[in-house]
């Protein structure tokens, strides 16, 4: 870390306001070498537990700059590890709360962006998105707000993006813990001034758990590793498994065999279809959600209609 950087970051850390040219500066100064170092990273989050009222050029910044450092930093790219998710749990969680304008978009966008996360960060994320949701308050980087005790549509389209980005829990879709999540916050703001998008988002997450189809698996940061690894390997074992694939693609009765493949994968068109029905447990599932708060309300019935018109039949 540059004396310029460190000197900027302690400036602002010392009076709580940053200026724009000092962004631009620690822009600067931060990738001159083409990465964000642990020492800039630790100054940037010290900064903005100091920073009063956050802009909207510093927000861009940080969230920028820590999803960088914590995406990036090390082998192979795009994946959180289990020491940098404990990093930013950490820092995240150092003044008690989560900074609406800055650490949930921070959040948020990696929920987005990451090929991979660990489970600790996973459930972190929800955590947060439940909490600032159900009783945050202040602005967004996106020019809307949060408001406590109701889901606006700022609010409606975080969680969209953080429950169907690739570092959720089931990428593309929704996972039984999501759709969990999407019931408790129903509850929690029913009667509410809802946004008409939150309705929209509880329906269609709820609907996708129970009928959506998702065939992607991502890998895991080991595995990724690994292949990274190989492909980058110079070694005669290259040539040996360019071998196999050549031989693979020459017999293609053989294929299957050669990479391990045990039986034949259904079509897309027969997995989409057995997704769609509901099956007995999902079913005991849903009929204990619904239960829950002792009434069949306005966003169950626009649920079950959901469902009702894929043949849904309760």
């Amino acid at each position: 870390m540059t004396m310029h950087f460190r000197d900027i970051a302690a400036h602002a850390a010392a009076d709580g306001v940053i200026a724009p040219e000092e962004i631009s500066a620690l822009r600067r100064s931060g990738w001159a070498n083409g990465r964000i170092e642990p020492e800039e990273a630790e100054a940037i989050f010290s900064a903005n537990h100091a920073l009063g009222d956050s802009s909207a050029e510093w927000s861009d910044f940080f969230v920028e700059a820590i999803g960088e450092y914590v995406l990036n930093q090390i082998e192979p790219r795009g994946y959180v590890s289990e020491d940098n998710a404990a990093w930013l749990i950490a820092h995240v969680e150092h003044d008690g709360r989560i900074d609406s304008l800055t650490e949930l978009e921070l959040l948020v966008r990696l929920s987005e962006k990451a090929l991979n996360v660990p489970e600790s960060l996973r459930a972190y994320v929800l955590e947060q998105i439940e909490q600032a949701v159900v009783t945050g308050t202040g602005p967004t980087r996106d020019g809307g707000a949060l408001d406590a005790g109701n889901v606006n549509a700022t609010e409606a389209r975080l969680m969209r993006r953080a429950l169907f980005g690739l570092g959720s829990d089931r990428p593309g879709g929704i996972s039984r813990r999501e759709a969990e999540l999407l019931f408790r916050i129903k509850d929690d703001t029913l009667g509410a001034a809802n946004d008409p998008e939150w309705k929209r988002l509880f329906v269609q997450g709820v609907g996708n758990y129970l009928q959506g189809f998702s065939s992607y698996t991502p890998l895991s940061r080991e595995r990724a590793a690994e292949l990274e690894g190989f492909m980058n390997d110079a070694s005669s074992s290259v040539g040996r498994f360019m071998g196999r694939m050549a031989s693979a693609v020459a017999n293609p009765n053989r294929i299957g065999k050669s990479f391990g493949r045990k039986g034949v994968t259904p079509p897309v068109e027969v997995l989409v279809s057995a997704a769609r029905a509901v099956t007995h447990g999902e079913q005991e599932w849903l009929d204990a959600q619904i239960q829950a708060n002792g009434e069949i309300d306005e966003y169950d019935q626009a649920l079950l209609n959901f469902l009702e018109e894929d043949g849904y039949q309760g």
